[in-house]
C-alpha cells in the first residue's frame, strides 16, 4: 500500500475509487466497507484509496477550543492504522493534515478541490453517518447531487452489526475503557493490539526483582511509546508479545503514564506500553530489543493503574501482576484443552 501525506505528489493515482473516514481501530464495520471499496474498484479497473485525517478532526477542535474532553479517545497509531488498512488491501491510503485550512472549506469547496481535483474520485463510498465541510453542513444527499454534477458514483453503506450490536469506534472505545477486552476483539474482529519500536526507558525494571544486587535480570520491559495523549484503554494487562521470537511470547503490560514514577522519567508525560516478557527470550540478551518493532495483544484487564509508595511496593506489584498473568494464560491454555476434548468426543459420536 502506497500512503501519501496530502494528495499533491506525483505518485498519487490520477482516478480512484474512495472512501473516506477516520478509520480509527479499523473494526469491523471498517473492513466490510472496505471490502466492498475493493469490490467496487475492481470492477472499475481503479485503484483502492483511503482518504483519511491527522489529527482526527475532534482532537483539532478541542485543542482550538482549549476542551480536552471534545477530543475522543484514540483506538490505535496512525502506524496500527495504516497496517491495518494495507492488510485489507487498500491501494493507497492519503492522510490529508486536518488544520485550518481544511476544517474552513464549504462542503461545495471540499468536493471540487479535494475529491475531484486533488484525488480525482469516480466511486466514493461513505458511512450512513457521513458529514464533511465546514460545520459538519455536507451530508449524504449533497455529496450525491454533487456526483451526478460532477460525474462520479456515490453510495453509502448502512451500519454493520455483529449479534445485534451496531459496530462503531464508539463501541469499541467503550469496551476498552471497560476493560472488556473480549468485546473489543469481537467488535474488531482480532484482539486488540498496539505495535512499534522498542524505545529505551530509565532502565529501572531490569533492577526490580534482580537475582541479586547489580545484576539486571529483573523485570526487563519493552517500551512502546503510544503516540496520542489519550488512549482508549489504560491499566494492567496480560499479552501476548509477537516479534521477538518464533512464537508469541507471554506478558504482562502496563499501558499509560506510570504514576509511581518520577519527572525523570525519560518519557515522562508521554503514554507508554511498558511489557514485562514472562519468558524474556535469551539470545536477546539486555540490550537486543532496542529498536526492534513489536506488536503486543492485550488480551485481558488484570486492574487499573496503580500508584506505589515505594520501589518495593511496585516490585511486589509487578511480581504479582506476573502471577496473575500466568494464571490467565494457564486457564486459557486448560480452556483450550477442555474444548479440544469436547470436539473430538463429539466427532466420535
Amino acid at each position: 500500500m502506497q500512503v501519501f501525506r496530502g494528495f499533491r505528489h506525483p505518485g498519487v493515482a490520477p482516478a480512484c475509487a474512495l472512501t473516506i473516514g477516520n478509520f480509527d481501530g479499523v473494526h469491523r464495520g471498517h473492513q466490510a466497507m472496505l471490502a466492498l471499496l475493493q469490490t467496487e474498484a475492481r470492477q472499475r479497473g481503479l485503484p483502492s484509496c483511503v482518504l483519511t485525517f491527522e489529527p482526527h478532526p475532534r482532537d483539532y477542535f478541542a485543542a482550538l477550543t482549549k476542551k480536552p474532553d471534545l477530543a475522543p479517545a484514540r483506538i490505535g497509531t496512525l502506524r496500527d492504522k495504516l497496517s491495518e488498512l494495507a492488510a485489507c488491501g487498500v491501494a493507497q491510503t492519503i492522510v490529508l493534515p486536518f488544520d485550518g485550512r481544511l476544517a474552513s472549506q464549504s462542503p461545495e469547496e471540499f468536493i471540487q478541490n479535494v475529491l475531484v481535483d486533488g484525488l480525482g474520485a469516480r466511486y466514493v463510498l461513505v458511512g450512513d453517518d457521513f458529514r464533511f465541510g465546514a460545520k459538519r453542513a455536507g451530508d449524504y444527499a449533497m455529496l450525491d447531487a454533487a456526483g451526478d454534477a460532477r460525474g462520479f458514483d456515490v453510495a453509502r453503506m448502512n451500519s454493520y452489526e455483529v449479534h445485534g450490536l451496531r459496530v462503531s469506534s464508539s463501541a469499541v472505545r467503550e469496551a476498552l475503557a471497560e476493560g472488556r477486552m473480549a468485546d473489543a476483539q469481537t467488535l474488531l474482529g482480532r484482539p486488540y493490539a498496539i505495535s512499534g519500536h522498542v524505545v529505551h526507558g530509565r532502565k529501572l525494571g531490569r533492577a526490580l526483582g534482580a537475582s541479586a544486587p547489580g545484576k539486571d535480570d529483573g523485570f526487563r520491559t519493552l517500551n512502546l511509546r503510544f503516540k496520542h495523549w489519550k488512549p482508549a484503554a489504560s491499566g494492567i494487562f496480560a499479552v501476548l508479545v509477537h516479534g521477538l521470537a518464533d512464537k508469541p511470547l507471554p506478558g504482562v503490560a502496563n499501558l499509560g503514564v506510570r504514576p509511581s514514577l518520577d519527572a525523570n522519567d525519560v518519557n515522562a508525560g508521554r503514554v507508554l506500553l511498558e511489557t514485562h516478557c514472562l519468558e524474556w527470550p535469551s539470545h536477546l540478551g539486555s540490550e537486543g530489543a532496542y529498536g526492534k518493532i513489536v506488536r503486543v495483544e492485550l488480551l485481558h484487564k488484570l486492574h487499573d493503574e496503580l500508584r506505589y509508595t515505594s520501589l518495593e511496593a511496585l516490585t511486589a506489584g509487578i511480581a504479582k501482576d506476573g502471577r496473575d498473568a500466568r494464571a490467565f494464560f494457564a486457564s486459557t491454555h486448560a480452556q483450550h484443552h477442555a474444548e479440544v476434548h469436547r470436539q473430538t468426543t463429539r466427532d466420535r459420536i
